[in-house]
């Protein structure tokens, strides 16, 4: 069966007799693993649509346990991304942590249109890109059903005093529960992750062009949703999250 679909391309593999496994991230399929002879080399449509960031349209065949993909045509490059060191490391992790977060063959067409929206915002942004990292991690959360619980204490129910946030609970607490707990995930922030939490999750992506957390800030939510995602999506260790990273 032959297809079409808006893609936008994770990464690509050599394999043998120069073909090339394209893993992509396809509206109407979900992420999926494609065998395919077209040559990236070149400026033609079929070669630009093959490189990592592109978003693009592509005609799939579609067997009983594969996919093939015979052409692709480049809707947007965000070529831009790619001339600055810190937007590319930035866009590198959320691609792999995209990646990572997802089965195959499973559409998700909702993060799809958010990677979209937040690569577009990404190009367009000049400093502290972090923030816009953040921004889509929460909004991700959200769309996966993993959000966590943020106006009542995820053990009890309370709804005051909530200082504390959990991992493993799936979101804050409140004292008393924090102290019969066992938990080594545990946070007390320092600032006001819950409002935070829900600005991001509301905002749009195109609302973040002049906010930026201060560092200390997000340092530590960064280290908060890093656990949070691990813990409720199974994400492991990723190689891009070693790289050198900016400020927020």
């Amino acid at each position: 069966m032959y297809t079409s679909t808006e893609g936008i391309v994770f990464r690509q593999i050599k394999a043998a007799g120069g073909r090339r496994m394209i893993l992509l991230f396809t509206k109407k399929y979900g992420k999926i693993s494609a065998g395919s002879s077209l040559s990236e080399k070149g400026r033609n449509k079929a070669a630009l649509a093959l490189r990592p960031f592109t978003y693009g349209n592509y005609e799939l065949y579609k067997g009983r346990e594969y996919y093939n993909l015979n052409s692709g045509e480049v809707r947007r490059s965000f070529f831009r991304i790619g001339e600055d060191v810190d937007k590319y490391m930035e866009s590198a992790f959320v691609l792999e942590l995209t990646e990572k977060m997802m089965p195959e063959d499973l559409p998700q067409p909702k993060l799809f249109n958010l990677l979209v929206e937040f690569l577009t915002a990404m190009e367009k942004r000049e400093k502290k890109h972090r923030t816009l990292v953040l921004a889509y991690e929460v909004k991700a959360m959200g769309i996966l059903g993993v959000f966590p619980v943020l106006d009542c204490c995820a053990c009890c129910g309370e709804k005051e005093q909530l200082q504390y946030f959990s991992v493993r609970d799936g979101g804050m607490v409140c004292g008393k529960c924090r102290n019969n707990s066992n938990d080594t995930l545990i946070y007390a922030p320092k600032f006001d992750i819950v409002n935070i939490l829900k600005f991001f999750s509301k905002t749009p992506m195109s609302g973040f062009e002049k906010i930026a957390l201060a560092d200390s800030v997000g340092e530590l939510l960064q280290c908060i949703l890093r656990e949070y995602m691990s813990y409720y999506l199974e994400i492991g260790t990723l190689n891009s999250e070693n790289m050198f990273r900016g400020e927020f």
